[in-house]
């Protein structure tokens, strides 16, 4: 099973993958399925904004299409030197489609790291239990 060195240092090498052209905002993640596989992620950008697509949503559907369903942790990196960052909203939704029950680290680019949940990310969330309710 990969450990926590090996899932930060993944995440900063997919930054290293990032296309980015407009925003020169890269950002890499990498997420630890429950098998402990590693599938990273970088953000691909689209001239036509909208489309453009986030590096934890790449590496989600980049598992799933590998068969994984079931996840431990992400870890996370973006351009900022000074403060950690995590994953944006629609990502943070995206993530817990798959459970609230992550490690989330935000990680800087000198791979010192900041451990979190994704609960705590995301509280109150909206998830698919909440639709076998009806």
């Amino acid at each position: 099973m990969a450990d926590m060195t090996e899932l930060v240092s993944r995440c900063l090498q997919a930054r290293d993958l990032a296309y980015c052209p407009y925003s020169r905002f890269a950002v890499g993640a990498a997420i630890l399925t429950a098998e402990g596989a590693i599938i990273t992620g970088c953000n691909v950008e689209n001239a036509s904004f909208g489309l453009t697509v986030c590096a934890e949503r790449t590496a989600i559907q980049r598992a799933v299409a590998e068969g994984h369903r079931q996840f431990t942790a992400i870890a996370v990196t973006c351009d900022v030197k000074e403060s950690f960052v995590g994953p944006c909203g629609a990502c943070r939704q995206v993530l817990m489609e798959f459970g609230s029950d992550w490690t989330v680290y935000l990680t800087k680019l000198d791979g010192s790291y900041k451990e979190t949940h994704l609960s705590e990310l995301l509280p109150f969330a909206f998830s698919p239990a909440h639709l076998t309710k009806n």
